[in-house]
């Protein structure tokens, strides 16, 4: 008799446990995350006063004796479960500084407010899509033999697109350190911004924070050539945030000729090496800063919010700028299922690494993401709400709230995380029931029916 393959196996020994029913409702509440992290211990709730105890939770009854609790990883390709979730979140914390909620005034979006894209600036030339990639009459080529023109016409996924003409010629010793001090232009972008905005209206630059207040949120995005762009959201308050409005002074048309300067002017210098030299690194010569709709249902807001929220999502193996995963190793490099381009990149980070000046940018450790190490999401403290505050309002929506006047002790300890075969195969299921529940639910709204 033919054997059952080993996950249906162990979906089967799973299904027959007697605690069977409360580890499905544990992997329920997990959402079907694909990596759950197991937790051993207890919670004690004690009355403030009398010292009773209220409640007490231990996991000494449980399936294993453990908790399974979500992993929160925001890629798609580790956790969909988890990273559904994450997008939801994202969505909501964008949307609520351009319309506001969640604590922000819907004054918010009568404000100055931009669309922004700073993009990395050129390393070489690459193909592109559209148009003939690079027509070039004179046939000229550089100084490897390599032609300095494309005339194809590549689709849009052709896997050209992003790939230089000529990877001797590009310069991916730039293109490591750019996205090494990516973070450290933005930073002086925004502070760049206000001081233009102070001087554009006679403020002293000092003291532009008693005027108003510049709000952001910003997320970072790989395109074709494999190299970072940043999309933000950019906003002006006055002094005290979002709940105070802007002076009479603060219009779109001044804060978008600040965004557009200071784009151009910012730079940072890195270290000086033997390997590069020093090198001044800018913004690309690319720079656009979109108006919101002022007045209307803000659909271009949604929009706004929900690409982002679908972007924070991705993981690296999907934007094919780099793995999901550190690279320990030169051999783990050589074995990434990668392009030859990403390849190179990552070979560029491993060996600049070595050099003790650039050891702060952490390249080796960061050789996965092609030397960028900043968040893919961040925001400015008064743009609006928080992912902390968020996931409070869930747990408060689901009946965990703490009750006034109460001591709670809590002890745990990490036993172990992820699932066995057929527990994998059983959460996959529930994700996936999950999925198509809120999918329905959502056309329903769509529709204008009611939600069951």
């Amino acid at each position: 008799m033919r054997q059952l393959p080993e996950t249906d196996r162990d979906a089967i020994r799973i299904a027959k446990d007697p605690n069977f029913s409360r580890w499905l409702e544990q992997v329920t509440a997990t959402g079907g995350c694909s990596h759950p992290v197991h937790l051993s211990g207890s919670t004690t709730t004690l009355d403030g006063t009398t010292g009773e105890i209220l409640h007490h939770y231990d996991t000494h009854h449980e399936p294993g004796e453990r908790l399974l609790v979500r992993c929160r990883n925001r890629r798609a390709t580790i956790c969909p479960a988890c990273s559904r979730l994450h997008a939801g979140d994202t969505f909501h914390l964008v949307r609520a500084g351009l319309l506001g909620g969640k604590n922000i005034p819907a004054t918010v979006r009568h404000r100055p407010r931009l669309f922004i894209t700073l993009t990395a600036p050129s390393f070489g030339p690459v193909h592109r899509s559209g148009e003939p990639c690079r027509p070039r009459r004179d046939g000229g080529t550089c100084e490897h033999g390599r032609s300095l023109g494309c005339g194809a016409v590549h689709a849009t996924d052709a896997p050209a697109i992003g790939q230089p003409l000529c990877a001797d010629c590009y310069d991916y010793t730039a293109h490591v350190l750019w996205h090494a001090h990516a973070s450290k232009l933005w930073d002086r972008f925004v502070i760049d911004v206000r001081r233009r905005l102070a001087s554009s209206v006679g403020l002293v630059q000092s003291r532009f924070t008693d005027h108003a207040r510049l709000s952001f949120a910003r997320v970072a995005e790989y395109q074709k050539r494999a190299a970072v762009h940043v999309h933000a959201v950019v906003r002006l308050d006055g002094p005290n945030g979002a709940n105070d409005e802007p002076p009479a002074w603060a219009t779109t048309e001044q804060l978008a000729g600040a965004v557009r300067a200071s784009a151009r002017r910012v730079l940072v210098h890195t270290p000086y090496s033997p390997a590069a030299g020093q090198l001044s690194l800018r913004w690309g010569v690319q720079v656009d800063a979109r108006p919101f709709r002022a007045n209307g249902d803000g659909p271009d807001d949604d929009a706004v919010a929900a690409y982002v929220a679908k972007y924070v999502t991705k993981g690296a193996n999907e934007t094919g700028a780099g793995t999901d995963y550190p690279l320990t190793t030169w051999d783990d490099i050589e074995s990434a299922p990668v392009s030859g381009h990403v390849r190179t990149l990552m070979r560029a980070c491993w060996r600049l690494g070595g050099f003790p000046e650039y050891a702060p940018l952490r390249l080796r450790e960061w050789a996965h993401t092609l030397g960028y190490r900043g968040h893919i999401l961040t925001k400015s403290r008064a743009y609006s709400t928080t992912y902390a505050a968020l996931r409070a309002e869930r747990a408060h929506h689901m009946g965990h709230t703490d009750t006034p006047n109460t001591v709670t002790e809590r002890h745990w300890r990490y036993v172990g995380s992820g699932h066995t075969p057929g527990a994998a195969l059983i959460a996959v299921g529930i994700a996936e029931d999950i999925a198509q529940n809120r999918a329905a639910v959502l056309d329903a709204l769509q529709a204008g029916g009611e939600a069951i």
